[in-house]
């Protein structure tokens, strides 16, 4: 089954070209350490669900992308062009000359209506091209306004035409200290209409892989696209394929429905995060030697003490119970909530090929409280700018009122509320 890209805005776009080139290279990487029975089978899976292919065969990206301006959208077509091994649809994009101006408001209500049918008309192609659509995989930022805004009003209109397609918005919560100064409001608007459009939210904050960058790949001037580099690593380790069923052979053929069902128990929890180990520069790698053990105790590890990176874990935290070095330290029922049995709330899904670079690695997909404290600051910080009238006539006069302002905060209260009220 295949799944359909959506990148929106320029942050939507730059990752979008970093995912495919990743997922493509790793699925031709020279150094499988498979049979080559199976990895065409594997390079077989991944083309099925990210590349349709032309004439001349050369694949192309089941993708659209969309920006108000041309330029992120030239330079992506132009990147993936010159890599003369995958492209994007000759007629997959949607671009004018106006940006939204980091209004949310504008991206929403004046971009959306006025863009919708063309949008709409793109991504309904790209759906008929598929044989099979498992769904439909948004990349957008939450601070910015194109990509929040249009992309809220994007993953509305999916939610009305596709309502038996899955959704999931892979959105990036923006740094701490602030980029935009109305970057509050746009995240709360954001989080608030994608609650109740999408399936799931899979969040990847730029504080915490800019850490990545800095303290694992060693890289001293970061940059966006060593930042995207490392997001579209993270996001090939989950999507690319794995078994179906223990002791089987075959490829899971829907990967977002197989997600969702594991990951999204109920409606009020649809808040994901990705933890992915190892990752380190190359120069590390060639000094570097991995076992399953070592590897899924450091992956434990974080995922109890809510670490990004297996670097600076505090081991005091909870600590493993002794002996755990197989997989049978994430069955704990310690780790889920009450009303989930651990075979239930934990799944595995493995493949014998390496991904990318690493000849073991491992990642891991949760739904947990990781993001009530960053969630909770954003609402707080907007809250604060609201009871003063910040900036509001600035939504206001696109059509986003108080009332649009209340309801935002009075839902992502309530997700907050839920996480934090989850019994362990």
């Amino acid at each position: 089954m295949s799944i359909v890209t959506l990148q929106l805005g320029q942050c939507g776009n730059q990752i979008g070209f970093e995912v495919f080139d990743a997922l493509f290279s790793d699925a031709h990487y020279h150094q499988g350490l498979c049979s080559k029975r199976e990895n065409e089978a594997y390079q077989a899976s991944c083309k099925e669900r990210f590349f349709s292919e032309e004439e001349n065969g050369v694949p192309i990206a089941r993708a659209v992308l969309v920006d108000m301006e041309p330029k992120v959208i030239n330079q992506t077509l132009s990147k993936a062009a010159q890599s003369g091994q995958w492209k994007y649809g000759q007629h997959s994009c949607f671009c004018q000359k106006q940006g939204s101006g980091n209004n949310w408001a504008y991206g929403y209500s004046v971009h959306g209506p006025r863009h919708e049918e063309s949008i709409m008309n793109l991504i309904q192609k790209e759906v008929e091209k598929c044989d099979s659509l498992s769904g439909f995989f948004i990349i957008m930022s939450m601070a910015g306004g194109t990509g929040s805004g249009l992309g809220a009003f994007v993953t509305q209109n999916l939610q009305d035409q596709y309502s038996n397609s899955l959704k999931m918005n892979q959105i990036i919560w923006p740094y701490g200290t602030g980029e935009v100064i109305v970057q509050n409001y746009n995240s709360i608007l954001t989080l608030s209409h994608l609650y109740r459009s999408s399936d799931a939210l899979l969040v990847h904050e730029n504080d915490a892989v800019h850490k990545i960058c800095a303290k694992l790949m060693n890289i001293k001037q970061i940059s966006f696209s060593d930042i995207n580099q490392v997001l579209a690593h993270q996001l090939g380790s989950v999507f690319q394929p794995t078994y179906s069923v223990e002791g089987s052979f075959h490829y899971r053929r829907n990967p977002l429905g197989d997600l969702m069902e594991n990951l999204v128990p109920h409606p009020e929890f649809k808040m994901l995060g990705v933890r992915n180990i190892p990752q380190m520069s190359e120069n590390s790698l060639a000094y570097s030697t991995f076992t399953w053990a070592g590897l899924l105790k450091h992956l434990r590890q974080m995922l109890i003490s809510n670490a990004k990176m297996e670097e600076g874990i505090n081991w005091h935290v909870r600590p493993p119970v002794s002996g755990l070095p197989t997989l049978r330290g994430f069955k704990d029922p310690a780790l889920y909530t009450s009303w989930l049995e651990p075979d239930n709330a934990f799944s595995v899904w493995k493949t014998q090929r390496a991904f990318s670079k690493y000849e073991k690695s491992a990642a891991l997909v949760s739904n947990s409280q990781f993001l009530v404290k960053p969630l909770d600051m954003i609402v707080g910080k907007a809250w604060n700018m609201f009871a003063s009238k910040a900036y509001i006539h600035q939504y206001t006069k696109f059509g986003i009122e108080e009332e649009d302002f209340l309801d935002s905060f009075t839902l992502l209260e309530q997700v907050i509320a839920s996480y934090c009220n989850l019994r362990f």
